[in-house]
């Protein structure tokens, strides 16, 4: 039976890919992805041209099964998101379960994460670490941030640029005094750090411009830097 691969692709810079990655995206048959618009800058930039087969949160109940016909009746297919590790954070859990469920093999070839670039950079502990992905944006929110106030470990979190400002309140509501790093576009042209409270750092923010994806970085509450 053929194989679903999944591979990581850049969460910026278009140079951040493996070779093994390349050559992959190359070699199948199919490449399964999130949006054709942003997976096609990436295969132009390496002159690849496969056929695309689009599967997102809003067609993934019906497309999977379509998907897992194409790999049993003899396709390779490679599942990218539209930027980073597929399954963290985006869309690829399902395609992967059904993958498994359905005696296809699957294949991951490793490359860009934005939660351990940030880690890496941070200069906050990393040997136990708790990631959180996204909040969520209303119900629970609180007592999300509640529960993570009590946390030991380092916390990692995503958030978008509309509530980038809301969540650096709550986190000086929540945890005032722990050290906190705030990583914007990594890896692109206008890759930004902050580093310090959540208050400092809301004192330093140019609210004109906070664009872009941002990685925080939480220390564990009696971490110094």
């Amino acid at each position: 039976m053929s194989k679903l691969f999944v591979v990581a692709t850049p969460i910026g810079n278009l140079s951040d890919i493996t070779y093994r990655a390349v050559e992959t995206l190359k070699s199948v048959d199919l490449i399964v992805c999130e949006d054709t618009r942003v997976t096609k800058i990436l295969l132009d930039h390496y002159q690849i041209s496969k056929p695309l087969f689009v599967i997102n949160a809003q067609n993934e109940s019906r497309k999977i099964p379509e998907l897992i016909e194409k790999i049993k009746s003899g396709l390779n297919c490679v599942f990218v998101s539209d930027a980073g590790t597929p399954s963290i954070s985006d869309p690829g859990t399902r395609v992967v379960n059904a993958a498994i469920k359905n005696g296809i093999e699957v294949i991951g070839i490793p490359g860009p994460s934005a939660v351990t670039l940030a880690l890496s950079i941070s200069g906050l502990p990393t040997d136990s670490f708790v990631f959180e992905g996204f909040l969520p944006q209303k119900k629970g929110r609180r007592k999300k941030l509640n529960e993570l106030s009590a946390e030991e470990r380092t916390i990692v979190i995503y958030e978008s640029t509309y509530r980038i400002e809301k969540l650096l309140n709550e986190l000086n509501e929540f945890m005032p005094d722990r050290q906190i790093v705030v990583a914007r576009e990594l890896t692109k042209k206008f890759e930004e750090l902050w580093r310090g409270t959540a208050s400092e750092i809301l004192n330093g923010f140019d609210k004109k411009i906070i664009k872009g994806e941002f990685v925080i970085v939480i220390a564990p509450q009696d971490f110094k830097m």
